[in-house]
């Protein structure tokens, strides 16, 4: 499968920065981000969005909304016992695959969510789509799951060790996992997506070794539930990636391996100069800090999510 297969994801939905600049500039006055909606409104009179760059996306007046970004750095922080040292983040692509979960089972938690900075300012309904492949006995099972947090502009939701799927079984060439994000401003559709907190949700998606005959509705109804909410007036996507995981020693690649992954929205010119060493994991508070300022968080949105072996007994 593609990285942006249209049966299974959202390639017809862009991001918040990947839209044409007067899209952009309609779905930021809708939510009262009127001076950015202004400045892309100005760039497109003046002609100056037929200057493009990267693969033809037309060019921002600005560059210092986190909201507005395309590209991801991908980080790993390794499992470590109980203390108070600032812990190393690596590159997911600079780390050692664990074999052992080569066709194992495990589970993934949303373990952090941070809103540096969302539109429309104040308190956030974000709604998560999370997907990944299920592999199990002459099949694969495309996975969609929902989840809707709320969260402070500038702050961490309440989420740690957030079930998203349980269980899950890995393949023999790794995992694939991706994640798009809703900034959900729509009244009707922020009391629709109340059922998404129940303590169902909550649990996570629970996966057995073989083939559920259920999974396939439930997956196809959490893809078109996110569908229609990317698509309404005042709702904007936001953050769209996609991660691979696999065991294989391609420097490129991500690899698997049990512990805490970071996705961190940057923009495009950081792709090639972001370096993890600059950040580390404090766990006296659980934040991802700079190394020489332990005071200064990540100016960009970002989530963590873990991968750890699913025991039989849970």
């Amino acid at each position: 499968m593609s990285a942006n297969d249209d049966a299974t994801w959202f390639s017809d939905l862009p991001v918040l920065g990947a839209m044409p600049l007067e899209e952009a500039a309609a779905r930021l006055r809708d939510v009262g981000e009127t001076r950015a909606a202004e400045a892309l409104e100005t760039a497109v009179e003046e002609g100056a969005a037929l200057e493009t760059y990267g693969i033809g996306r037309e060019r921002w007046p600005f560059a210092d909304q986190p909201w507005q970004h395309t590209a991801h750095a991908f980080g790993y922080l390794r499992p470590t016992p109980p203390g108070s040292d600032l812990q190393a983040i690596h590159d997911a692509g600079n780390i050692p695959a664990e074999e052992a979960l080569r066709g194992a089972r495990v589970r993934i938690t949303l373990d952090r969510l941070r809103v540096a900075d969302y539109p429309g300012g104040g308190t956030h309904h974000v709604l998560f789509d999370f997907y990944a492949q299920n592999e199990v006995p002459g099949d694969v099972e495309h996975l969609h799951f929902n989840a809707t947090y709320r969260v402070r502009e500038g702050e961490q939701a309440g989420i740690r060790g957030y079930p998203i799927f349980v269980g899950l079984n890995v393949g023999r060439e790794g995992l694939a996992f991706k994640c798009f994000t809703v900034n959900v401003r729509n009244d009707n559709d922020e009391a629709f997506l109340s059922f998404l907190e129940s303590d169902i949700f909550r649990a996570g998606l629970k996966l057995v070794e073989t083939a559920q005959p259920a999974i396939a509705p439930f997956s196809q109804m959490a893809y078109n539930l996110t569908r229609a909410v990317a698509g309404r007036n005042r709702n904007q996507p936001v953050q769209d990636f996609y991660l691979g995981l696999d065991f294989e020693h391609v420097a490129t690649r991500a690899r698997l391996a049990t512990g805490s992954y970071l996705a961190v929205q940057i923009p495009e010119t950081l792709s090639v100069v972001w370096d993890w060493e600059e950040w580390v994991f404090n766990p006296a508070n659980g934040q991802v800090v700079h190394r020489d300022d332990p005071t200064r968080l990540i100016p960009y949105n970002y989530l963590v999510f873990s991968v750890s072996r699913y025991d039989e007994g849970e």
